[in-house]
């Protein structure tokens, strides 16, 4: 996620200067063949071209709602994880008899707040992280979940028998909430802790599991892709098009100037077809470096700084101390 005020021009330029390459490739050659080649038949009425731009803009601007929809989600997701967590971390504190039981409640809690934030950074076919723009853009910041084996990184928070066990887990996320739950149960079977108290913590226990469908319904089924192919299709049929309308428009006004521009103005048609499919082709990729907020892009949910917020208030309510900083914004953006 972006902590700064907002992208650079430059860096939003460079991040998308391959879309501005092939708008400059598709608004150069019309315009050469027509004016070298004399193929003065190279054109379509400018009406087409206008129905198209009206149409396709519809297309990305219902795609890109649809994307930032997801993200919202996301975010507020992992918002109510961490109020979730801090709940738990309060009821751990005050009402457990022991205060070893409530150290291990926490404890497992960190372990499948780690384990859900590695299965989400699981790549998948669909997302957009392995793109040429978006791995070059990937040297401003860090993934911290590519950088540390998850073993390791459960390590701090179980036990090694526990460890052990986790390792042949299809879904270890699931299994670290079912062990949460049974360690629960073993509590309200020892009276260490009373039936109402056993009830809030197996909603919160549920709530956690609600949570963490949301999530996986998220990352695993993608924006529909017949939609993503029609606004690809669209969007490069526009942009491929442009030119060819445009080009007796700006033919026409050399009939009203004069001097050195008199019979060039046909050039004209190369900046502003190359601007204008610019802009459609950078609105698509944003939508597409937006569809899927967990895949590891500079835009997605910050669950690393998620994780370690909770992780620190969880140990202060404990009276430790959390050894592992947070997570730094480097150039602005954090994970």
């Amino acid at each position: 996620m972006h902590l700064g005020k907002s992208y650079t021009i430059s860096e939003f330029t460079f991040w998308s200067r391959r879309q501005l390459y092939a708008s400059l490739a598709c608004g150069s050659l019309p315009v050469v063949l027509y004016q070298f080649f004399g193929l003065k038949w190279l054109s379509i009425p400018v009406a087409v071209v206008v129905l198209l731009g009206t149409a396709t803009s519809f297309i990305v601007g219902f795609r890109n709602v649809q994307t930032y929809s997801r993200a919202l989600e996301a975010q507020q997701i992992w918002t109510e994880i961490l109020t979730g967590s801090r709940c738990l971390g309060m009821m751990s504190q005050d009402f457990l008899a022991g205060q070893a039981a409530g150290r291990d409640l926490v404890l497992r809690h960190c372990a499948w707040l780690t384990a859900l934030r590695y299965q989400l950074r699981t790549p998948r076919i669909w997302e957009s992280a392995g793109k040429a723009s978006n791995v070059e853009y990937r040297k401003y910041y860090r993934v911290p979940e590519w950088e540390t084996p998850l073993h390791e990184a459960l390590a701090r928070y179980l036990p090694q028998a526990e460890l052990d066990s986790l390792a042949h887990a299809e879904s270890k996320t699931s299994r670290l909430l079912g062990t949460q739950s049974a360690t629960i149960r073993r509590l309200l079977d020892a009276g260490e802790i009373g039936n109402a108290f056993y009830l809030e913590l197996v909603g919160s226990i549920r709530g956690f599991f609600a949570q963490q469908g949301r999530a996986e319904r998220i990352k695993d089924y993608p924006y529909p892709r017949q939609y993503a192919v029609v606004n690809k299709l669209f969007v490069r049929t526009f942009c491929l098009l442009l030119p060819f309308g445009i080009i007796t428009e700006f033919e026409k006004l050399n009939a009203s100037v004069s001097g050195v521009m008199h019979g060039n103005m046909i050039w004209l048609v190369i900046p502003f077809s190359t601007m204008i499919s610019w802009m459609y082709l950078a609105l698509e990729q944003v939508g597409e470096s937006t569809e899927n907020p967990f895949e590891g892009n500079a835009n997605d949910v910050p669950m690393a700084q998620i994780c370690r917020k909770i992780e620190h208030e969880l140990m202060d309510m404990l009276g430790e101390k959390c050894d592992i900083p947070a997570p730094t914004a480097e150039h602005g953006i954090v994970l």
